[in-house]
């Protein structure tokens, strides 16, 4: 038996959704072997699925979005670190009820890109999702040793406000081991970096940017890739273009600026853990995250997972807190039967705040289905 579900956001981590999971099933065939692989598609989480596959914790001080520091940290194994934007950069790091759609900067994702560096990391897995930033990645930039000025050669101000009044970018001081590295952007959103389907349009309104917010992110960011252009040329304005530019409000296009490879999130984390081979050990996969809807089948967790299981000939049912997907659509992306709590609790409010307990229940009603 595998376990590999993602977390169900603002009740349980993806390593006590596998908690609560193997605790249900034993109740129904004890001593059952199971072994447990929490995921994450690149977003908030991501480290700690890094390390509960055997990673190691580093943690270290950066800046959060609005320049106040925080604690944050990286999985490094070898010389293979993961690295989570959010930790850094995440709207979890900006006070309660407060947004920064305009100054919220990705400052702190650099200092702990260049940590990781300082750690001996040769592979880089930088996991982004959940920021509160639409900054085009310019603060992780100025972090790894790039400069943005004014007119009157001052650093512009942070945050994705600041770029419109961009007028020279110098990137000759960027961190030189970039250059050496493999650095992997890993994130399931390939937005570009602009326009209708861009990051500021589509995202910014999630991070508290008003309309006319939208509108000036949105010029920002054109002129900073258009500042760009004119200093390493055409390729400046190709990556903006990019699928995965407009990741994490734009961090994506940062990241593709140096070097970094896109792919999907799930894809990348399925192969640093070690997916595959826990894959052949076993008959059913159990996967799983908060919400199982129409944006699970655009590179979530549960989706990577069982079209993964699905190639190697295993069966995957899941779990979630709710359903909001036809049992056709469940199908098509390879599972097989899904165990919402609603249908052991409807009332939402409960499933919320007792998600721990229901889920132990949904276990144990997999168990007889499946394995008695």
């Amino acid at each position: 038996m595998l376990i590999a579900a993602d977390k169900f956001k603002g009740s349980l981590t993806a390593v006590e959704v596998a908690e609560r999971v193997t605790a249900g099933l034993r109740r129904v065939v004890p001593g059952l072997e199971v072994e447990a692989l929490p995921v994450a598609d690149g977003g908030d989480g991501t480290v700690a699925a890094a390390v509960a596959a055997g990673f190691e914790r580093h943690e270290v001080r950066v800046a959060g979005p609005l320049g106040h520091e925080v604690t944050a940290a990286f999985a490094l194994r070898g010389d293979t670190a993961v690295v989570e934007m959010a930790e850094a950069s995440g709207l979890q790091r900006l006070p309660a009820g407060v947004f920064a759609p305009l100054a919220a900067s990705t400052y702190g994702s650099g200092e702990l890109l260049r940590a990781a560096l300082d750690a001996g990391a040769r592979t880089l897995v930088f996991g982004v999702g959940g920021s509160a930033t639409t900054d085009g990645g310019a603060g992780m930039l100025s972090a790894l040793g790039a400069r943005f000025l004014d007119a009157e050669g001052e650093p512009v101000a942070p945050g994705g406000g600041g770029l419109a009044d961009l007028a020279s970018a110098d990137l000759s001081g960027l961190d030189p081991r970039l250059a050496s590295v493999a650095f992997v952007l890993a994130s399931d959103v390939d937005n570009p970096l602009t326009g209708p389907k861009g990051a500021p349009a589509v995202y910014g309104p999630q991070k508290g940017a008003s309309p006319d917010d939208v509108e000036t992110l949105d010029s920002a960011l054109a002129h900073y890739a258009e500042v760009l252009e004119k200093t390493i040329g055409a390729k400046a304005a190709e990556h903006a273009a990019a699928p995965g530019a407009g990741a994490a409000g734009g961090i994506g296009y940062g990241a593709l600026l140096v070097g970094a490879r896109f792919r999907p999130g799930i894809e990348v984390m399925l192969d640093v853990l070690g997916f595959a081979a826990a894959l052949e050990k076993t008959t059913l996969v159990i996967t799983g995250e908060g919400s199982l809807d129409e944006q699970t089948l655009h590179g979530k967790a549960p989706a990577g997972v069982a079209a993964a299981a699905r190639a190697a000939g295993k069966e995957v049912v899941a779990v979630c807190g709710r359903l909001a997907l036809p049992p056709e659509a469940l199908g098509r992306a390879g599972i097989r039967r899904v165990y919402p709590l609603t249908d052991a609790e409807p009332d939402v409010a409960k499933c919320i705040a007792d998600a721990g307990p229901i889920l132990e229940r949904v276990a144990e009603q997999i168990a007889r289905d499946f394995l008695t």
